[in-house]
């Protein structure tokens, strides 16, 4: 099982990104997938998840109306755009998703990718 998050980089307040997350070694279309982030001195939070087709999403408050998930199941890969970037949204951004035993992936197992930096400063 593989998650490789890309996309990160430094951007001014106000500006955008679209990080992106490739999955590999698991059927990707059976699970719901989960962007988390890090601060720097901050426990990991949990951005946004979607559902394993696209039809349901949900965010923290802290980025709703900014950011966007979404995912591509034919191309394995999960998105997180997100637009008038804030200082606050430095952090690194992890893609994960959390097994239920089927579809390659271990029942309540957590994976992780190794994470993205997103850094907001003028």
């Amino acid at each position: 099982v593989q998650l490789v998050e890309s996309g990160g980089g430094l951007v001014q307040p106000g500006g955008s990104l679209r990080l992106s997350c490739a999955a590999s070694g698991f059927t990707f279309s059976t699970y719901v997938m989960n962007w988390y982030r890090q601060a720097p001195g901050k426990e990991r939070e949990l951005v946004a998840f979607i559902s394993s087709f696209g039809g349901s999403t949900k965010y923290t408050d802290s980025v709703k109306g900014r950011f966007t998930i979404s995912r591509d199941n034919a191309k394995n890969t999960v998105y997180l755009q997100m637009t008038s970037l804030k200082p606050e949204d430095t952090a690194v951004y992890y893609c994960n998703v959390r097994g239920k035993g089927v579809a390659g992936l271990r029942n309540g197992m957590d994976y992780w990718g190794k994470g993205t930096l997103v850094t907001v400063s003028s």
